[in-house]
């Protein structure tokens, strides 16, 4: 696998006890712009800084993220993956994810908020 690539927006992360880069092209910001049914990527970063992710959002990010760095892999098999941390760890990689994708500093992405 090739390393991350922090000035495209790449993050490292590891599930299942294997690494994969995820990365939000703009392909994978318009499936996630049609799974949230917002209109526009404005819309897109409100539904994020809202501070309240579901699990499925999480899993959809995620899937978003490792379909856009060219995995082959669907929502249902993220959603069965593991990650060191459990839930928290995988909050960790969507507030990574998202502070690389819109240069946010990641205490500032709603995945790190109580």
């Amino acid at each position: 696998m090739m390393p991350a690539n922090a000035r495209r927006g790449e993050i490292e992360a590891e599930l299942d006890g294997r690494p994969f880069r995820l990365c939000l092209t703009l392909g994978a910001l318009a499936e996630l712009e049609a799974a949230f049914a917002v209109g526009d990527l404005g819309a897109l970063v409100e539904r994020f800084r809202s501070g309240r992710l579901s699990a499925s959002d999480m899993t959809r990010i995620i899937g978003a993220g490792l379909r856009g760095a060219e995995a082959v892999v669907t929502d249902a098999e993220v959603a069965a993956m593991r990650c060191a941390g459990g839930a928290a760890g995988f909050a960790e990689i969507v507030a990574d994810l998202l502070a690389a994708t819109f240069g946010t500093a990641k205490k500032e992405t709603p995945a790190t908020n109580p």
